[in-house]
């Protein structure tokens, strides 16, 4: 290989290629791999507060983080001497020697997360242990220790992070929006303060006090955990806990009627650790089962107990993860546990006998693989909150200046969909259905039964035109198997998929109220409200004024909760308080996963929340006014998803099928 001093086929062995990185760009590179964004660094820094045995913790916060992450605590402090020392990497005063990773209780123990702050950051400690009669102030800015000195402060440490990856603009530049960053750090911030409910934490955002708990002892975990979810668990929660010599578990699960669209209230904490563990998330969610309405999920917060010898903690850099050495046998141990806990509290049914049994155990349990339980199906239903447009109620009356005017003459209230080449004159009409008005009547005449037996394979795509594809309107549409519509075009046969043709024309509907008119909003005789989150809290501010423009009639006034006195006319009764949650939820999916716009990404979460599932029904005229909506799109051949909306089989490859070999 060519190395900068030699060229290749030169000889001779050349010295000084392989060189110790400087301390300074070595925490750089740590620092990419233990602060990744800011709620990284104020983990670290509440952990290291904790671990000092503070009783009172405050956060601070300005600009999501970007701008200021403090944390103040009345722990032990530290002397002058150990307050420079704690910059330095490899820096731990939790760790002497290897046995001591076999039985870890600390929050922190690495010794790179100060010096990997301080490495992207300006910092200043300022720290006092009880006895001492002066502080220690101690300032780094990227790295390097710019003063030390004492100082005058009460006991405890308070350290101050500013302007986070100041001297790191490429990774500076990857922070995700001021709401998401704060969602991540009060995800944070909950977790921590949910596994020491004895102590008092605070947090203030930008000037504005988000939280303020104070420590307790009786019912503490109870009492800390309503706090955070914003009241309303008084009664609602079953207590869980059994010990066994190897493993044990306390903590609480929310009822089924408590159940959220949303995961971001599920707690579950490892030697006091908070950790994230699909494993085992599913084999909670397996024990509540069927109990748990669709696409729900279950709020809890539990506290595995596990011998440290047992599990490694120290598999990711932030210190999320973990890995059992029985992971089965904890998988079925947690579900066998939270399962007869709901039974013995009269949630659902009993407490079945062939369940997993617990016992004591002298040593680690067996592997469970042969008593696992499978979580029974979920009910498959609509379960969408929206009722599907497609019956045509009678033509609106024409704009007027009260009216927001769409595309072309006569829009609805919404968006005005044209009918694409070959669709013809497509009617005016409201995009939905008003709240819990009955469907349109189905025409008298019944449909011709569908076609028997499966599709025949060899679908071709669909042409970049509607010309051939329309069916028109004295065509028949049939619906197979409640998922897809065919229909006889001039080049064959037309298969169109119900629900992507039904995201595709909700997609378009909502980016255009967005981008200039206002979607219908149906108000309702009893306005409600809705307590969120801090996290979804910054979220729905971001995304207020389009919100608005989908139909939402609401206002969210700092400190209280959120008032709703209108939703979108495709809202269906009985939905209503539904619907924001579930909607706040698909935003932030996407969001992680997709990195879209934030017009598009809700565009497509209202798309994706209010289609109709598979297996819904649709009669004759509903059908066919989803076709007429689908064609008169912009682009009509996929979903938001870029997922195809329709396919065909042309004539030619019927006939041949139906040649004799």
């Amino acid at each position: 290989m060519a190395t900068p001093d030699r060229q290749p086929g030169e000889s001779g062995a050349t010295d000084g290629l392989i060189r110790a990185l400087p301390d300074t760009l070595a925490s750089k590179i740590a620092a990419g791999e233990v602060v990744q964004r800011p709620a990284n660094a104020l983990k670290e820094l509440m952990e290291n507060a904790l671990d000092a045995g503070a009783s009172r913790l405050d956060v601070t916060l300005k600009k999501a983080g970007s701008e200021l992450i403090q944390v103040a605590d009345d722990g032990c402090g530290m002397g002058p001497a150990d307050a420079l020392a704690a910059f330095g990497r490899h820096a731990t005063s939790k760790i002497r020697r290897f046995e001591d990773l076999e039985r870890l209780r600390t929050l922190g123990f690495r010794g790179e997360a100060l010096a990997s702050v301080a490495s992207v950051a300006q910092v200043e400690l300022t720290t006092r242990r009880q006895g001492d009669e002066v502080a220690t102030r101690v300032r780094v800015e990227g790295g390097e220790v710019a003063a030390s000195g004492p100082c005058a402060a009460p006991e405890g440490t308070t350290i101050s992070v500013r302007n986070l990856f100041y001297n790191v603009p490429a990774r500076r530049a990857f922070l995700k929006s001021a709401a998401t960053e704060f969602k991540h750090l009060v995800e944070t911030f909950q977790s921590l303060a949910l596994s020491h409910p004895g102590v008092a934490f605070s947090l203030v955002h930008d000037d504005t006090e988000v939280w303020r708990l104070a420590g307790a002892d009786a019912d503490a975990l109870a009492l800390r955990l309503d706090a955070l979810a914003g009241g309303g668990l008084d009664g609602q929660t079953v207590a869980v806990e059994e010990s066994t010599s190897y493993l044990s578990v306390r903590g609480l699960v929310a009822r089924p009627a408590r159940a959220r669209r949303s995961r971001g209230e599920q707690y579950l904490f490892v030697n006091g650790r908070y950790v994230r563990s699909r494993q085992l998330d599913h084999a909670v969610a397996g024990a509540f089962g069927a109990l748990l309405p669709e696409r729900h999920h279950a709020l809890y917060a539990l506290f595995l107990e596990v011998d440290p010898r047992h599990v490694d903690v120290n598999v990711h850099p932030t210190k999320t993860e973990v890995k059992f050495d029985d992971d089965r046998g904890v998988y079925s141990f947690l579900k066998a546990v939270v399962k007869r806990s709901l039974a013995q509290d009269g949630v659902g049914v009993a407490f079945q006998p062939d369940a997993p049994r617990v016992a004591p155990r002298t040593g680690p349990p067996a592997s469970a693989s042969s008593v696992l339980e499978e979580s029974p199906d979920l009910p498959m239903g609509d379960g969408s909150g929206f009722a599907p447009p497609f019956a045509p109620p009678p033509a609106a009356p024409p704009p007027t200046s009260a009216t927001p005017s769409g595309r072309g003459d006569g829009p609805p209230p919404t968006v005005r969909l044209e009918a694409g080449s070959g669709a013809g004159a497509m009617p005016d009409r409201p995009s939905a259905r008003p709240l819990g008005a009955p469907p349109a009547p189905a025409a008298s005449a019944a449909p011709e039964p569908a076609p028997s037996g499966p599709i025949p394979s060899g679908l071709g795509p669909a042409p970049a035109s509607t010309d051939d594809l329309d069916p028109g309107p004295d065509r028949t549409l049939w619906q197979l198997h409640g998922r897809w519509l065919l229909s006889p075009v001039r080049s064959g046969l037309l298969v169109v998929d119900q629900r992507a043709a039904h995201e595709r024309i909700l997609y378009e509907r909502a980016l255009a109220s967005m981008e200039g008119g206002m979607a219908p909003s149906q108000q309702l005789l009893f306005p409600f409200t809705v307590t969120l989150g801090a996290g979804d809290r910054a979220l729905l501010a971001e995304i207020l004024p389009d919100l608005r423009a989908l139909g939402f009639d609401m206002e969210a006034p700092e400190g209280r909760p959120v008032l709703v006195r209108g939703v979108p006319a495709d809202v269906t009764l009985g939905h209503e308080r539904d619907v924001l949650d579930d909607l706040l939820d698909q935003y932030r999916q996407n969001r992680d996963a997709l990195h879209l716009g934030a017009r598009d990404n809700l565009a497509r979460s209202m798309a994706s929340r209010s289609a109709i599932r598979p297996g819904h029904p649709l009669g004759p005229v509903e059908a066919r006014s989803l076709v007429d909506q689908l064609f008169a799109c912009d682009d009509p051949f996929s979903d938001p998803a870029g997922r195809p909306t329709m396919t065909r089989m042309s004539s030619d490859e019927i006939e041949r099928r139906f040649r004799p070999m």
